[in-house]
């Protein structure tokens, strides 16, 4: 398998950019999800290292060759697409091998790829049945198989499981994930879906507005997000994001929140705006906390429940235990777990470099020891 390497790739359509200066690497072997809103800019991004589109300007580099300007067929690429563009009228069989006998591979070669990739995908029972009777679920196997049979260097995928229901969504999730690990292929995969890029990720590309704002694995793409978009983005709920009453001056360790003073990192740098992140499972009901507010709603989760609290500084969402909920109109006081907060400077939506950077590059905290998300 292959590493794929992008270089300041630009892309136009007219007076619309799609997609801006993007510097991006995916390593041999990885999983790599393109994960955004629609019209971010994943799929033109995906479409480009294809061959599909040229890019208006930057280059595309794969294995060490420059392929910015090479056509689809001339980069041994596999692209399995949202729809599942098979021949209804073919068989299963036949539909796999067609890729192989368009390039002159024998007979005998061709039986035994499609015969390994119908075991992998555990269609065996299907390769003489036609197409066009099949499930959707089953159709997008026959569509993977069509892309493994070809041994490409890197396997793209451009939202294949947008078509099924949740359930089947989240068991093709992950066959895709165990697929990638048997074949240690190079994947790249573009969702809008923030659950199949976290279930199924080795790194997560977050993108908006044609640019990558994070580019980082899932833990630290929720732990760490880099950008008040990414924080927003990701999570069910969100990150809370509420708004510090004088800003932040450089190795602050406390700000404060609605005339309270409250803890933090210690910030290596100052914003004259800023806003403070934390994810609702970081926050706590404390009768003594520096954030008063109201339950507005309380949403049951089995496990946990999501606490709605109307406050001074807007509306703050808390995860506590099952037996923790609170009746709406009940008055709680909210606390903010030290090492879990993160500043964000409010004009430029950026995360500000402090401990939380430090906890990802020394492995302390939440992060894991993997650094390179904020440097």
């Amino acid at each position: 398998m292959s590493t794929i390497v992008l270089s300041n790739l630009h892309k136009r359509f007219g007076d619309f950019t799609a997609v801006r200066n993007t510097n991006l690497t995916v390593s041999t072997g990885r999983f790599v999800v393109l994960l955004g809103p629609s019209g971010c800019g994943k799929t033109t991004t995906l479409r480009m290292i294809a061959g599909l589109e040229l890019p208006t300007s930057g280059h595309i580099h794969i294995d060490g060759e420059d392929v910015t300007a090479l056509r689809a067929r001339q980069r041994d690429i596999a692209f399995v697409f949202q729809m599942f563009a098979l021949y209804p009228h073919m068989s299963v069989r036949n539909n796999i091998a067609f890729p192989l006998k368009n390039e002159g591979i024998s007979r005998r070669e061709i039986a035994a790829r499609v015969e390994s990739a119908a075991r992998m995908l555990r269609i065996e029972s299907m390769l003489d049945r036609k197409t066009g009777g099949l499930s959707g679920g089953d159709r997008q196997r026959v569509a993977l198989g069509r892309a493994i049979v070809r041994h490409p260097k890197a396997f793209l995928m451009d939202e294949p499981l947008g078509t099924l229901d949740a359930d089947f969504r989240e068991l093709m999730c992950l066959e895709l994930r165990k697929l990638h690990n048997a074949l240690n292929a190079t994947t790249v995969y573009v969702t809008h879906d923030q659950s199949e890029a976290m279930a199924m990720a080795d790194d997560v590309v977050v993108m908006n507005q044609g640019e990558v704002l994070q580019s980082a694995s899932p833990h630290e793409i929720y732990h760490f997000p880099a950008t008040v978009f990414v924080g927003n983005f990701i999570g069910s709920p969100p990150m809370n994001f509420l708004p510090v009453d004088t800003g932040v001056e450089a190795g602050a360790e406390q700000v404060t929140l609605g005339g309270a003073p409250v803890p933090v990192p210690r910030s290596e740098a100052s914003a004259a705006k800023a806003l403070l992140g934390i994810r609702p499972e970081h926050i706590r009901l404390d009768e003594h906390g520096p954030l008063r507010g109201r339950v507005i709603a309380d949403e049951y989760l089995g496990s946990h429940q999501v606490l709605v609290v109307d406050t001074s500084l807007g509306i703050v969402r808390v995860r506590v235990g099952k037996d923790d909920g609170r009746a709406a109109g009940s008055p709680v006081g909210l606390s903010f777990r030290k090492e879990h907060t993160l500043l964000y400077d409010a004009a430029s939506g950026k995360l500000l470099p402090g401990s939380a950077r430090q906890m990802v590059v020394n492995g302390n905290g939440d992060g894991n020891g993997k650094g390179g998300a904020y440097v």
